[in-house]
Parts: C-alpha cells; sequence; structure tokens
C-alpha cells in the first residue's frame, strides 16, 4: 500500500471510530427522543415472543412492520398465521385471513391506552412516561418508560437501540405477561408505497364494526 493510500485509509477509520464513539456516547433516553423527532417512516422486520409471568412461552410470531409519523403504521403477521393490523390515522383495522373476518375500530380509541402511539404518534415520551436508562453489557443502549397513568394496562416499556437504530421493544402489562419485539433489517426514513396503510376488506369477509368513521 502507498503512503498516501495509507494515510487516506487511516483516516477513514479514525473518522469511523469517532462515530461509533459518539453514537456509543448517546444514551437510550437521546436515542429515544432522536427517533420520535427525527424518524417519519420505519420499516423492519421482526418476530415476536409472548410469556407469562412465570416466564413460559405463549406464543412466537414473525412479520414485517412499517411506521409512518405521525399516527399510521401496520403489522403484516407471516407466521405462525397470517394476520394483518393497520392504522391508517382514523382507524385501525384487525384483519384474521384464517377466520375470514375483519374487525375495524376507531384509532383514537383502541390505542388510547398502548405503547402503539410511542413510536408513532405527536407526543413526546416523557410527556407520558417517566424515562431511565438502564446500564447494560450487551452493546444495546436500553430505556424504560413507566406509564404517568396510574390505571395503565401497562407496567412498563423498554425499548433498545443498536448502532442502526430501534433493535427491541419490550411491553409488560398489567397482568405481568411480556411482548418482547425484535426488529431486525431495519430501515429509516425510506419511501414507503402510496397505498400502504389503505386497507379495504377481501370480498366474501366478514366486517365487524364501523367502516364509516
Amino acid at each position: 500500500m502507498t503512503n498516501k493510500k495509507w494515510i487516506q485509509a487511516s483516516f477513514a477509520l479514525i473518522v469511523m471510530t469517532l462515530s461509533l464513539s459518539v453514537s456509543a456516547a448517546e444514551s437510550a433516553t437521546e436515542r429515544l427522543n432522536s427517533f420520535v423527532k427525527n424518524v417519519v417512516t420505519f420499516k423492519a422486520k421482526f418476530s415476536q415472543t409472548v410469556v407469562d409471568d412465570r416466564g413460559q412461552v405463549l406464543e412466537e410470531a414473525q412479520g414485517f412492520f412499517i411506521l409512518e409519523r405521525p399516527g399510521k403504521f401496520r403489522w403484516d403477521y407471516k407466521l405462525p398465521y397470517p394476520q394483518h393490523i393497520v392504522a391508517d390515522g382514523q382507524r385501525i383495522w384487525f384483519y384474521d385471513v384464517d377466520l375470514e373476518q375483519v374487525t375495524v375500530k376507531s384509532q383514537l380509541d383502541a390505542l388510547a391506552d398502548t405503547p402503539a402511539t410511542l413510536l408513532s404518534g405527536r407526543t413526546k415520551p416523557e410527556d407520558k412516561y417517566l424515562l431511565t436508562d438502564i446500564p447494560s453489557d450487551d452493546g444495546l443502549a436500553w430505556v424504560e418508560l413507566i406509564p404517568k397513568d396510574i390505571d395503565s394496562n401497562f407496567q412498563t416499556v423498554t425499548l433498545a437501540f443498536d448502532q442502526h437504530g430501534l433493535n427491541q421493544m419490550i411491553m409488560k402489562d398489567s397482568f405481568d405477561q411480556q411482548t418482547r419485539l425484535v426488529f431486525s433489517q431495519t430501515s429509516e426514513n425510506s419511501e414507503l408505497m402510496a397505498d400502504a396503510f389503505i386497507f379495504t376488506p377481501p370480498s366474501g369477509v366478514d366486517v365487524v364494526g364501523d367502516t364509516g368513521l
């Protein structure tokens, strides 16, 4: 390697190291606030595990998640059976493919007391949660959120960030049931399809609820 190329390679390595150091120096709370402030669209593959208060696995699932702030998201479950949850900003649609049934509800009512609005809504996390950074040696930056509303159905929401962004989300409900979401192949602020959050019930399925909200 020539001296000039060696200098260029060394400089690139220094810049990369400095960038990683800056990223690592950010607290999980800062990473969360940055996500809410700067991320308009987000998409990822996810794996979901639900365990009961004794740690027994109740459910495992996989699928694809996309988000557009404010107020739009969709969960497309592929395994163990197909299911779709689509929030279009006004309504939230639940489509169980095997049951051939669609349930539609007011998004405001359905998500009023859920962590779903944490990533997709306009509200700052500290407005509804007490935030605490959690020390960890797993290479992830963890922050725990405790709802300020004592009547919330959730005890805690815990988020983890890696060098690419949001990595995990863990929700513990009032019955000590825990849902863990692990995100992979994440992408922030990429262009989404224009009809990503438009849901039209398939012909022949039962529709429960008010589609004219």
